[in-house]
């Protein structure tokens, strides 16, 4: 027996082999200790190799699912190795094979998956700057390619894709984070006519031109390697896998990775689902809708006629109060996209057919709400949807109501649907009858009363007599067992009705695990307008959910134009105010060609970063189909939204969080377009204060005078509240809060114009920061104010205060402070033989520190 595990163990060496032993799946050696250590269970030892004893570990075969679903979420995969000989008339070991190798992105058993969200396996070919991408969801048989150049877009994509699995050629870097579940493949399997005949061959084409991607050669060169890995872990057909689809960055909004992390559209920031803009918009009623949904969300279109058809249908909808009563309906729909895969695979369980026959059973009821309906998409959704009347009919007469879970506990095939199988059962269930009739026989004929009939799996079928009795026992008794207090046996009637019996049985979980694969094979032919029934369900989930949205959460429909710029009246963001013990704050947003950059300050605390994302997520909503959280909103073309919002160390990768910092900044200001929308918050902060003063000045110049996107930049850098005077498009807003005593009232309302202070001590006292050391704080400051005074010399190389014409810029004291003003007329004023602007600058900032913190009697 281990020469047999050593030799089907050879040919997966790096993956843990469940070898099937009776009722367990055990594991030897190596994967014993890895699967002891991984799974938590009990390490033993049996035998001997070489000497030494052989690890040995285990587990039942009735619970295996649920270790395997531990150790998919770990990124193993494992080789299911099965007893496929008879034991009966096997000589040595029965024989073996692994009939399936379990790895985190082709699982397709529902206990085995996360039920709302799509499990993706990825494989990528490439040279480094130029990638192929292929993504194939093997659940449901969606498969994508697309090409990517450069290593920002690959790292937005999957980020967007979160694959559970991903197959990279050898000798292949892949770039950002370390990744659990990745798998390197041999090169030949990336080579592309090769590639290119096995994908021919599994669609049933003589090209790959009516897909779009036949001169895609890295992106086929992905797609063919990921085919031969799905094939050789499956080891069957694969008939759901019929046609691949080519993706284009450009048809949607782009986002970045870091721009998908920080907006937290379906995963937060601390890598949970809580409090993400999904787990707002996301009140589907099938598990179908809720990934569609989710997709959606990451992909975010700009074909203004499929959104204005969503929002037309979103707005019907709501209008006519139509999603509660679909919701309804939809709510007896299971997930006929995972189910109908299983069908094509022939892994359906009983339940599945079942849960398909009922599914299916609901659409004349839902066919009849959508013919009230006139939205243009509804039309169409509902002769996708269509209604599959014989494929009802087909298992309502093949399975029973309420079936067992797997097909070899027999009593699935429903009575009626096959007479041969009605038989062998009438034979079986006529057994308990000839039992009863044979027991009174035979007490008749040898006068024993307390004679019984009986069976047991061990010994089968049997007349017990009492020990005391057993003298009486009929010449045709042959004895089959003897006990402390009864004596049992045979009668060679007993025995020909045994051999009829349980042969009967046999024969009829025979029959009907034949009928029932049969039973598959005859749905493969329906499978693709079923799965065209499975999309339109999904599509029609998620259109009713938005519209539910819009009518609970107070959701209004925006409005896209072509004119450059975006209108938000009364925008809120849809996460904060759910979370929210108080009403949430409602702010304007308003960018155009005459304003494209917004300079906001303001304390910490007081709503900047939420009012920067929520502009993002309003727009990104817009674009998936959604109405938005907002009065109103006029919204002109998007083509990117970026992020730089909040960093930590990238340890794994040896970046600092300013380097973080900087990749983000880099990103954007090389790709930003006028038609981007750009958050930055507090750029420059991870390093020193006139460094990160000048960095920030200098990426919104860029983004002003070179990019020209619209642009949300926060700081707490009070000198760009200048930057107004050189750029006609920058406009200064704040946001407002107001100061009593000690203490900071945050307002949260978006006011013109520069904020006067940041509150960095109140706002480190609301943290419970010890009152001891905000007392030390402000005494400090006090000090260094009267050294700024002194004139305390510096060797920090002043800032970014410099204009074009290389003379001395405005420091930006407040506009409406005449002290201030006076001041920098003052030091402009002065003969550059009597103070050298780099002295003039640094006066003027210690003065204008001076003004700020209100101690200007002493210094005028």
């Amino acid at each position: 027996m281990m020469q047999q595990f050593l030799r089907i163990k050879a040919e997966h060496p790096d993956i843990l082999l469940f070898y099937r032993m009776g009722d367990f799946y055990e594991l030897f050696f190596d994967d014993a200790t890895r699967a002891a250590r991984l799974l938590d269970i009990t390490l033993t030892r049996r035998g001997q190799s070489a000497g030494a004893p052989i690890p040995m570990a285990g587990v039942p075969v009735h619970a295996v699912e649920s270790y395997l679903a531990r150790l998919l979420r770990l990124g193993e995969s494992v080789a299911i190795c099965e007893q496929v000989g008879d034991p009966g008339s096997s000589k040595g070991p029965v024989e073996r094979k692994v009939v399936r190798v379990v790895t985190p992105g082709t699982v397709t058993e529902d206990a085995l998956l996360e039920e709302r969200r799509d499990n993706l396996l990825v494989c990528l070919g490439g040279d480094g700057e130029h990638t192929g991408l292929a993504a194939l969801d093997l659940s449901t048989g969606r498969f994508q390619v697309q090409e990517l150049t450069g290593t920002e877009p690959l790292l937005g994509e999957l980020e967007r894709l979160r694959p559970a699995e991903i197959l990279i050629p050898e000798g292949m870097t892949l770039p950002g984070p370390e990744r659990t579940g990745v798998r390197r493949r041999p090169p030949w399997h990336f080579e592309v006519d090769a590639a290119r005949e096995l994908l021919t061959r599994q669609f049933g084409t003589r090209d790959l031109a009516g897909f779009g991607c036949e001169e895609m050669h890295r992106a086929v060169g992905a797609a063919g390697a990921l085919l031969q890995y799905v094939k050789d872990t499956q080891k069957t057909a694969l008939p759901h896998i019929d046609g691949l689809s080519v993706q284009s960055r450009d048809a949607g909004i782009i986002l970045d990775a870091a721009s998908r992390r920080n907006l937290e559209l379906t995963v937060n920031l601390s890598g949970g689902q809580e409090n993400t803009l999904a787990s707002v918009l996301d009140r589907t009623v099938t598990a179908m809708g809720s990934r569609l949904l989710g997709r959606w969300l990451h992909q975010p279109l700009r074909d203004r006629c499929t959104l204005q058809e969503r929002h037309g249908t979103v707005g019907e909808l709501q209008e006519r109060q139509a999603f509660e009563s679909l919701q309804i309906q939809l709510r007896g729909i299971g997930d006929l996209e995972r189910i109908l895969t299983r069908v094509a695979l022939g892994s359906a369980r009983p339940r599945d057919l079942t849960t398909l026959r009922d599914s299916l059973a609901e659409l004349p009821s839902l066919q009849s709400e959508l013919t009230t309906l006139v939205s243009p998409r509804i039309t169409t959704l509902a002769g996708q949807i269509g209604e599959h009347p014989q494929v009802v009919d087909l298992l309502r007469s093949a399975v029973i109501d309420q079936p067992p879970v797997l097909i070899r506990d027999g009593g699935v095939i429903a009575p009626g649907y096959d007479a041969e199988l009605d038989e062998l059962r009438g034979l079986s269930e006529n057994a308990d009858q000839f039992l009863v009739d044979l027991e009174q026989r035979e007490r008749e004929r040898t006068g024993i009363a307390n004679l019984k009939v009986a069976y047991n799996r061990v010994h089968g079928y049997y007349i017990e007599i009492s020990r005391s009795q057993s003298d009486k026992a009929p010449e045709d008794y042959t004895r089959r067992q003897t006990l402390k207090g009864a004596e049992r046996f045979i009668t060679p009637e007993l025995k020909r009705f045994e051999d009829k019996v349980l042969s009967a049985r046999e024969r009829s979980l025979a029959r009907e695990k034949q009928l029932y694969e049969a039973l598959l094979t005859r749905l493969h032919a329906p499978l693709p307008a079923l799965r065209q029934t499975a999309e339109g369900l999904a599509e029609l989930d998620v259109l009713t959910n938005l519209a539910e949205r819009a009518e609970t959460l107070n959701y209004r429909a925006p409005e896209l134009t072509d004119t450059p710029g975006l209108l938000i009246e009364e925008g809120r963001h849809p996460v904060v105010e759910q979370v929210l013990d108080e009403p949430f704050v409602p702010n304007d947003l308003k960018m155009s060609d005459q304003r494209r950059m917004l300079v906001i300050t303001g304390p910490n605390m007081g709503g900047k970063s939420t009012y920067m994302r929520q502009a993002a997520l309003i727009v990104l909503m817009a674009h998936v189909g959604s109405f938005v959280p907002a009065r109103h909103a006029r919204l002109g073309p998007v083509d990117r939204i970026f992020t730089r919002i909040g960093a930590s160390d990238d340890l794994a990768s040896g970046r600092s969080t300013f380097m973080v910092e900087m990749t983000e900044a880099a990103n954007i200001l090389n790709h930003a377009t006028d038609h981007s929308l750009v958050l930055m918050d507090e750029i420059g902060r991870g390093t020193s204060t006139f460094d990160g003063l000048s960095l920030a000045w200098a990426c919104a110049e860029h983004l002003a005078r070179k990019n020209r996107a619209f642009s949300l930049f926060a700081t707490h850098y009070f000198e760009l509240t200048a930057l107004p005077e050189q750029f006609p498009a920058i406009v200064n807003v704040h946001i407002d809060a107001i100061e009593h005593g000690e203490r900071i009232v945050f307002l949260h309302a978006l006011k013109e114009g520069p904020a006067n202070q940041s509150y960095g001590l109140h706002v480190a006292a609301l943290a419970g920061v010890p009152r001891s050391v905000i007392q030390r704080a402000r005494e400090r400051l006090s000090e260094l104010e009267q050294q700024s005074l002194a004139g305390t010399a510096t060797d920090s190389p002043q800032l970014s205060l410099f204009g074009a014409n290389g003379g001395c810029a405005s420091p930006a004291p407040e506009p409406e402070d005449p002290a201030a003003k006076a001041l920098r007329e003052a030091v402009e004023a002065l003969d550059p033989d009597d103070l050298t602007p780099r002295q003039a600058l640094e006066t003027l900032y210690r003065l204008q520190s001076l003004i700020k913190h209100e101690t200007t009697g002493s210094v005028s």
